[in-house]
């Protein structure tokens, strides 16, 4: 991914480039992208941990009536 530098006038501007530069990648594209930021949220967080944390709760429901 090569980065692209652009001005904009307002916000809105800026984020419907964003929309359309993302709209016209390929869909192996977008994932190659999804890897990539996973990746290096992976490497920022506990790095003992290789996997994803399971985080799970029971929770006791009251009787039915």
């Amino acid at each position: 991914m090569k980065p692209v530098v652009a001005k904009f006038r307002t916000f809105e501007e800026a984020d419907a480039a964003t929309r359309e530069y993302y709209r016209r990648l390929f869909p192996e594209e977008r994932l190659e992208i999804l890897f990539q930021l996973r990746a290096m949220a992976q490497k920022e967080s506990d790095v003992l941990s290789g996997r994803l944390a399971r985080v799970y709760r029971i929770v006791a429901a009251s009787p039915r009536r």
